[in-house]
């Protein structure tokens, strides 16, 4: 009935690159998890593999240019609450 087909030799040799983050990527991800700076210097220095002297002048750069602004609700103002229903097939 059905023929067994075998994996291609080639498969087995495979390999998973490994690209650590650039700076910058390791930055915008420290940001992404905390406000504090002492914090995000800690973590992008950690992603990357530099030393935190090395690193601290880029966030402090970073931090200067680009003042976080988290989307969501103004403070003392409760959000808006949506409800999504999803309906069920129509029979036709």
């Amino acid at each position: 009935m059905g023929h067994k087909k075998s994996i291609p030799a080639a498969w087995g040799q495979r390999r998973t690159r490994y690209d650590p983050p650039g700076l910058d990527e390791a930055i915008a991800a420290a940001q992404g998890l905390t406000h504090r700076v002492e914090s995000q210097i800690a973590i992008a220095a950690q992603l990357i593999g530099l030393p935190e002297d090395e690193v601290r002048g880029r966030v402090l750069t970073v931090q200067a240019q680009t003042r976080p602004s988290r989307p969501g609700v103004p403070r003392g103002r409760q959000p808006k609450i949506v409800v999504v229903k999803r309906r069920g097939l129509r029979a036709t």
